[in-house]
C-alpha cells in the first residue's frame, strides 16, 4: 500500500462521482471533498443522476474508504481512487452503468473501458437510454444557455 493513501470516513455523497470524508485523528479529523479519479458520473437533474448518487451511497456513506490521491481539479476537490471496504468504487460504479469512463484519468486503468464497453452492450443502468448524454457534454449545453 503506498504511503499516500488515506484512510478515511465516508461522511457525505454529493453525486454519483464526488463525496466527502474525514480524514486524521479524533480531534483533528480534516472534511476533504473526494472526486473519484476515472469516472464521470451523470448529474444530479441528468437522468441517472440520482441513481448514481445512491449507488455510491450504499457502496459508502458511514464505510471507511482509502483514498489514493492523484491531483486536485480546479474546484479544489482532491481527485482520488477510491476503495470503500474492499470494493473499488471506479469499478463499481461502470460495472453498475451509473458513470462513464472519465479518459484523462483513465489510462492507468484500461479495465475500465471493458467494463463500460460491457455495461453498454447489456444496456445497463445508464446505458438503458437510447442516446445517453455524457455529463461533460451535458454541463458544456447548460454552460452554453
Amino acid at each position: 500500500m503506498p504511503l499516500a493513501s488515506l484512510l478515511c470516513l465516508v461522511v457525505a455523497i454529493s453525486d454519483g462521482d464526488t463525496l466527502t470524508v474525514r480524514c486524521g485523528a479524533p480531534g483533528a479529523y480534516q472534511q476533504v471533498k473526494v472526486r473519484i479519479a476515472a469516472i464521470d458520473a451523470p448529474e444530479s437533474r441528468q437522468a441517472f443522476g440520482q441513481k448514481s448518487r445512491q449507488h455510491l451511497a450504499r457502496l459508502c456513506f458511514r464505510q471507511r474508504a482509502t483514498l489514493q490521491p492523484v491531483d486536485e481539479d480546479s474546484y479544489g476537490r482532491t481527485v482520488a481512487h477510491v476503495r470503500c471496504g474492499s470494493t473499488d468504487v471506479a469499478t463499481a460504479q461502470v460495472r453498475a452503468g451509473l458513470a462513464w469512463v472519465y479518459t484523462p484519468y483513465a489510462e492507468s486503468r484500461p479495465q475500465l473501458v471493458a467494463l463500460q464497453r460491457q455495461a453498454r452492450s447489456s444496456g445497463t443502468g445508464l446505458w438503458s437510454q437510447k442516446r445517453p448524454l455524457a455529463p461533460w457534454d451535458y454541463r458544456h449545453r447548460r454552460s452554453q444557455r
